[in-house]
């Protein structure tokens, strides 16, 4: 019988209104249901106590709520958590809390596996099996601000989509996520405290940019050259940088805000002076800064981590250019919680 029922966090508030008026009810009881979904983040519809045992029991017959379950977690010895979080339908995504002195972001999943194919990427080992809808992505956010609040005493500040997936390839329910976790009726975050990161969709960015979005935009380029990102991420050829670039001009027209760059440096693949010098062109096209990422190998070992010096090169050439540019080091590499590790080894 649970199969027929609808799964009542794919309403909107009209749509729960609606329904309690057709049951010759109140319409303000959706509001308190929806405020009960959403800003308080319950499970059972038993758990609603300023609602009648009937009210919650005609919730019972006709709805469901498809909450995930953090199946297992995993701490690391700096801090990291990463979280093996089970979907309604039993697949299973990896969600990570990043703490440092100042903040704690959440690093959240789009997509049950990628639509993607890049080589150094270990989610992209996996096949994309499903899209995760609006309130599994909700919810690992409020599972990783529950523990950020009960391990590091502080709730969450920042949210990163970098986890599993491509979220520009589940675009409306990415965007239905945030605007709830945005919403006064919802956890009331600031836009200007979210990233979203792509491979790269030319034609999703614009769309981002038209739609006005507020949060941030992230691009994993890891090469401005046209081979070299085609060897590393084969969808380059269908994407390829001309148009990336053009859909970031028109993202930076739009919305003023700049973008960041996430990049890792590979032994032999892109540590050469006219590697960082593509970059550095490539930077001019729209203000921008530049993510160093330290590399977190997979378990076949074909792409390594450059040497310092390489990566002292970059930073010289980013810096002499006037590119604003960080090294982010990995967290969580004990439990295979950094950038592209994640892959349900579990």
């Amino acid at each position: 019988m649970k199969d027929q029922k609808k799964d009542i966090r794919a309403l909107s508030k009209e749509q729960l209104r609606d329904f309690f008026v057709a049951q010759g009810d109140k319409a303000f009881r959706g509001n308190q249901v929806y405020e009960w979904l959403w800003s308080k983040s319950v499970h059972n519809f038993s758990d609603m106590t300023n609602i009648s045992l009937t009210t919650r029991e005609l919730l019972n017959e006709n709805f469901v709520i498809n909450h995930i379950k953090v199946d297992q977690m995993q701490q690391s010895k700096d801090g990291t958590i990463k979280n093996a979080v089970k979907l309604h339908d039993g697949l299973i995504v990896e969600s990570v809390l990043i703490p440092t002195e100042t903040r704690t972001t959440a690093c959240v999943s789009s997509q049950v596996g990628c639509s993607l194919d890049c080589k150094f990427c270990a989610t992209a080992r996996l096949k994309r099996m499903r899209n995760l809808n609006p309130d599994e992505i909700y919810d690992q956010v409020v599972a990783i601000d529950q523990e950020s609040r009960l391990y590091h005493n502080r709730p969450l500040s920042n949210i990163v989509f970098m986890g599993m997936g491509e979220p520009l390839m589940n675009y409306n329910n990415v965007l239905k996520a945030i605007e709830k976790i945005t919403s006064d009726e919802g956890l009331g975050m600031s836009p200007k405290r979210i990233t979203v990161s792509t491979s790269g969709v030319p034609k999703m960015i614009k769309k981002l940019a038209d739609d006005e979005v507020r949060f941030k935009l992230a691009v994993s380029l890891h090469s401005a050259i046209e081979e070299v990102r085609t060897s590393i991420m084969p969808f380059n050829e269908n994407f390829p940088l001309e148009d990336l670039r053009e859909s970031l001009e028109y993202w930076y027209a739009k919305t003023k805000s700049r973008v960041t760059y996430e990049y890792v440096v590979w032994k032999g693949v892109n540590d050469q002076l006219k590697d960082a010098q593509a970059l550095v062109r490539f930077c001019k096209y729209v203000p921008s800064k530049v993510n160093l990422i330290e590399y977190n190998p997979i378990d076949d070992g074909e792409y390594q981590q450059a040497s310092n010096q390489a990566l002292d090169m970059y930073i010289d050439q980013l810096e002499k250019n006037r590119v604003p540019v960080t090294v982010r080091r990995s967290r969580g590499k004990d439990i295979d919680a950094a950038c592209g590790q994640l892959a349900n080894k579990s």
